[in-house]
């Protein structure tokens, strides 16, 4: 690997890393009015247009299984989802969300839109979708080549 190339890697997580603080600290405050938090936002907002098993979700996020089945059992706990049998496998039951939490989810819709129009003033429409294009692209590229890295020794050995 070229200096390049590392520099290039390294540059890129970083403003990821950035970019998924930033994103996480504005969901907060845009969830927080509708009694939701940014990770109930998040696994409610995957199952809005049909129904998922939490590791359908997990993936979709690219998030652990458990942090999911964590919040979906919160999000049913709280009146917010239910689980509904899944005619492909008895035992992954669908996470749906119930009028409760679409009527939360429709309480973030105006903050949501006012942050999608504020970004899109400050970046221009034609390099909003360019960023949107490009992050999807990085998401295909990096899914293609992660099985070819390997895990290397463990922390401290």
């Amino acid at each position: 690997m070229s200096g390049e190339e590392a520099d290039l890697l390294s540059g890129t997580a970083l403003a990821v890393f950035r970019l998924n603080g930033q994103f996480l600290e504005v969901s907060e405050k845009l969830a927080r009015p509708a009694g939701l938090t940014a990770a109930w936002w998040q696994v409610l907002g995957a199952v809005l247009r049909t129904p998922l098993p939490v590791a359908g979700i997990a993936r979709a996020m690219g998030i652990t299984r458990q942090g999911v089945q964590r919040t979906a059992d919160l999000l049913v706990e709280g009146g917010l989802a239910e689980y509904r049998p899944n005619p492909a496998h008895r035992r992954a039951k669908l996470l749906t969300p119930t009028p409760a939490g679409r009527a939360a989810i429709r309480k973030i819709d105006p903050g949501h839109r006012r942050l999608a129009e504020l970004l899109a003033a400050e970046l221009g429409l034609p390099a909003f979708r360019d960023a949107l294009h490009a992050l999807e692209t990085l998401v295909r590229a990096l899914d293609a080549v992660a099985g070819q890295v390997d895990d290397g020794p463990p922390p401290g050995g």
